[in-house]
């Protein structure tokens, strides 16, 4: 059966007089495509704190300070991964054949487009709106790219060349990508020619929003077989469950982005029917998204009861959040009810407490290099135990 352990522990053991593995965070030969979370998990932070239905000083200049970051780490990863790819091509092939790492690639789109919506929602505060509509502009055209490739390809990976016997929420990583170009896209529309490119651009990104759902409609009932049938994930994969949360949230935002940018660009009564599907689905998707939360939470804190200790599958408890905080502002906007203005200022407190945790952890473990390091060999003395026993 193929592992579902987490890629990158946190925390490595060692036995005494063992030697450490050298210079580990200096390699990036262990630097897989589940990285790209941390920036999606940063940007969403900007994203949605800028939508919150608040006046408070100063929180828009923080969510442009938080959206230059998300742009930074952006920056620096791509650079790091090209470097993996050139020199240990080996360990990146097998990283697409590991069931457990390659739905990862579905975050490179995310993190592409995060980044790039976030420079329209927030970054132009810095750069100016030209500059800004340029960056979405890349990384909207890129991320999309690589998302329908992902949505594609890891699936087809799946089916022909993994060996699989568990189902894992991280299955909807590359699904949910186009989701987000879905979500994201409508930024682009009032900056396109008026006519054929505008109306192009809505309806590609409602048919992505098609090509997500019913792709996420397959997955979710195969992950949820897998906790009742095979019981609780393994205590570092147990915050993986909050990824289910990311297509509702944001199938929700991309609900509310359609019916914002429709008027002018589709047909009244097209434009009309958006504003209602808005609502109508946007409110049951997201009551089964709290019913999940709850479903989730509780799992995690089992998984903390019996010592679950900070892993990458931390940055879970973000991305996934902040898709709710904008599902809820946009509800908020488009119903006028003050329920769903509590709801996304209670779950973006949530979002940023997460962040900050995940984020110390993984600084921590940047410097300490336990991040970086490869599989740590097994024990000797266990080597001979298993050679007496074969």
């Amino acid at each position: 059966m193929a592992s579902l352990a987490p890629p990158l522990p946190a925390v490595r053991a060692t036995t005494p007089g063992a030697r450490p593995a050298a210079s580990p965070a200096r390699s990036v030969r262990h630097l897989g495509p589940n990285w790209y979370a941390s920036v999606m998990g940063t940007a969403i932070v900007a994203n949605a704190g800028a939508g919150l239905p608040l006046d408070l000083p100063g929180l828009r200049t923080a969510c442009a300070a938080v959206w230059a970051l998300s742009l930074a780490m952006l920056l620096v990863l791509l650079a790091a991964r090209t470097v993996h790819w050139i020199h240990h091509r080996d360990q990146a092939r097998a990283h697409l054949l590991d069931p457990a790492m390659a739905p990862f690639y579905g975050c490179l789109s995310m993190a592409l487009l995060a980044v790039g919506g976030g420079a329209m929602i927030v970054g132009r505060d810095w750069i100016g709106l030209p500059a800004a509509v340029a960056i979405d502009t890349v990384l909207f055209t890129v991320g999309t790219v690589v998302g329908l490739a992902a949505a594609v390809g890891i699936p087809y990976l799946m089916v022909v060349h993994h060996k699989i016997e568990n189902a894992s929420p991280v299955w909807l990583l590359p699904v949910v990508a186009p989701m987000v170009s879905a979500a994201l896209g409508p930024l682009l529309v009032p900056h396109l020619p008026a006519g054929q490119a505008q109306e192009t651009l809505l309806l590609a990104c409602w048919a992505m929003f098609g090509v997500s759902l019913l792709a996420t409609l397959v997955m979710l009932p195969l992950v949820f077989g897998r906790l009742v049938t095979g019981g609780p994930l393994p205590l570092a994969l147990t915050p993986t469950l909050f990824l289910v949360l990311g297509p509702l949230g944001q199938s929700t935002t991309a609900a509310n982005k359609f019916a914002d940018v429709a008027p002018g660009v589709l047909p009244a009564p097209y434009a009309h029917g958006f504003a209602s599907f808005a609502v109508l689905y946007g409110v049951p998707v997201m009551g089964f998204a709290l019913l999940w939360l709850a479903l989730a939470g509780a799992m995690v804190l089992r998984a903390r009861r019996q010592g679950m200790g900070f892993a990458m599958t931390f940055w879970a408890f973000t991305f996934p959040v902040g898709t709710c905080v904008t599902g809820a502002e946009g509800l908020a906007q488009h119903t006028g009810l003050a329920a769903f203005r509590w709801l996304a200022i209670g779950l973006y407190v949530f979002l940023v407490a997460a962040w900050l945790v995940a984020g110390s952890h993984t600084v921590r473990g940047l410097f300490s290099g336990a991040l970086l390091a490869g599989p740590a060999p097994a024990p000797v003395a266990l080597r001979r135990e298993t050679a007496r026993t074969r």
